[in-house]
């Protein structure tokens, strides 16, 4: 992997835990926290989408994968919080 392409790879990882963090939260968690939720979003998104069959590609498809399952994430973490 080259700068740029782990450039662009935690780029999409904070941009995407980000909007997850704006979807369900409210606010996000600070650049590294937002890195995080959204490479593990893009972990869970990505299974979550082979299982469903569904395919995405480019860009905007990675981000897609990745804020749906940093969403699946962070629901799935204020779930177990409650209890």
């Amino acid at each position: 992997m080259d700068i740029m392409s782990l450039i662009i790879f935690l780029a999409i990882g904070a941009l995407a835990g980000w909007l997850a963090g704006q979807i369900l939260k409210g606010r996000g968690f600070g650049l590294l926290g937002n890195i995080i939720v959204g490479i593990i979003g893009a972990m869970v998104g990505g299974f979550v989408f082979g299982l469903l069959g569904i395919t995405t590609g480019g860009l905007l498809g990675a981000i897609v994968t990745a804020t749906i399952g940093a969403v699946i994430l962070l629901y799935l973490i204020s779930i177990i919080k409650r209890v």
